[in-house]
């Protein structure tokens, strides 16, 4: 196997001629090409082709740590001709993300049922009680930036790239928040229908942004498992399990979307980021901008219900382990986003319900309907849809970072650590 040569394309872009040609190594200059697009040279300079392909999506300031990248041991061509037809489903990687993102289904799970706890202690404080978890985040990934970069170096990350992630933060606190005020005014039923919206959001901003280009198999995959959904909701209609009468349907419904749609652009926005920077980086500075965006909230609209919340240790219970799990779930979710994408992450979560229900048959005493396993069996068949045109990359291979990954980080579950080094699990 050749070893190819080393990308350097910032050095590429900002040199010009005469510096290229005393340079004392050539710079290879690489060529993108999304999804379904071709990469023949002829092709690259027509003006059809040139609508089709676009270059690296340059939205962040250069790399702030000292860490030097190892170069590539083979490229993703030659990485995905290895395991042909159905090669993405015949690794380790597409396990690891498949358990992964179901690790995150039953962690919501968890703490969509200590909510229930908590509101069974009339306690109902969903913005305060998430202040806890982006503490807690703070303390372990913002002190961990702190460490690696040094203090100059972070008020430097603050100033040159602090508005991209209060951005994030901003959409992850509203999306938290409209969702959670949705289920006070609208059903449960209704709700769980607009949750499609959150994957729609998804499909449309990677599309229009990131260029992602998706195959025709992975939109009969998003279909299979939304129908799949639609069989747990056709079920808790049934058995009447959908949350009763709405207090005022149209309300909900619209808070209901604008949480999902503060959800699909969080997540795909952190998809781009962590493509592009080391996790620590990334999870802190999240928890950094969200922390006091998220304590206004809570200080304009829960302080009423904290002030009348009945404080016990059980109450402190239930809220440390909603902390824990949650923290848990912003810890894992960017190495869904790095191995696999913002699209599947989220239909990896439709499963939520199905657990939520096989936990409910022990804490409240609820009964699995015949319909739930058939759904659930759906839902999972729908990502291995999804994922059957891939090649052994996945979608660990960014369209926005180059052919050979060259514009992101070699951090956990990227597919430039698998360039680097092919032995690589994640």
């Amino acid at each position: 196997m050749s070893k190819a040569p080393q990308v350097d394309e910032r050095r590429a872009s900002m040199a010009n001629d005469a510096e290229i040609g005393t340079a004392s190594a050539p710079v290879e200059r690489v060529s993108v090409r999304p999804k379904g697009t071709t990469t023949s040279p002829e092709a690259s300079s027509s003006s059809s082709a040139g609508e089709r392909s676009h270059g690296v999506v340059e939205m962040m300031s250069p790399r702030l740590s000292n860490e030097q990248q190892q170069p590539i041991q083979t490229t993703a061509d030659e990485a995905d001709k290895k395991k042909g037809r159905f090669g993405y489903l015949k690794t380790k990687q597409f396990w690891i993300v498949l358990l992964l993102s179901q690790a995150l289904a039953v962690s919501i799970t968890g703490t969509n049922t200590l909510s229930g706890l908590l509101a069974g202690e009339n306690v109902s404080i969903p913005a305060f009680q998430s202040m806890f978890n982006y503490v807690l985040l703070n303390l372990i990934y913002t002190s961990f930036t702190l460490y690696k970069y040094g203090f100059k170096r972070w008020t430097k990350l603050l100033w040159t790239d602090g508005w991209r992630y209060f951005i994030l933060a901003f959409c992850d606190v509203l999306g938290n928040y409209f969702t959670v005020l949705a289920y006070r005014y609208t059903t449960i039923l209704s709700a769980q229908l607009i949750n499609f919206w959150a994957i729609a959001v998804v499909v449309v901003i990677s599309l229009i942004f990131l260029k992602v280009r998706y195959h025709i198999a992975q939109y009969v995959g998003i279909l299979i498992c939304c129908g799949g959904l639609g069989m747990l909701v056709a079920s808790d209609h049934i058995t009447g399990s959908n949350g009763g009468k709405a207090a005022d349907a149209v309300k909900g419904d619209l808070f209901a979307l604008l949480g999902a749609t503060f959800y699909g652009l969080s997540n795909v926005f952190e998809e781009f980021l962590v493509s592009k920077r080391p996790l620590y980086e990334v999870i802190g500075q999240l928890a950094f901008w969200a922390l006091p965006i998220n304590g206004v909230i809570a200080a304009i609209f829960d302080r009423s219900s904290i002030k009348n919340a009945k404080w016990s240790p059980k109450v402190g219970g239930y809220l440390a382990g909603y902390t824990l799990i949650l923290t848990w779930f912003y810890s894992g979710a960017p190495i869904v986003f790095r191995m696999a994408s913002a699209a599947f992450f989220n239909i990896g979560l439709l499963t939520g319900n199905f657990w939520g229900v096989v936990v409910g048959t022990q804490v409240f005493h609820l009964h699995i309907h015949w319909m739930y396993p058939i759904a659930f069996v759906l839902i999972m068949a729908g990502h291995f849809v999804y994922y059957g045109t891939e090649g052994v990359l996945g979608e660990a291979r960014k369209p926005w970072l180059g052919e050979n990954q060259e514009g992101g980080t070699d951090g956990l579950g990227t597919a430039r650590r698998q360039l680097e080094n092919p032995s690589a699990i994640v």
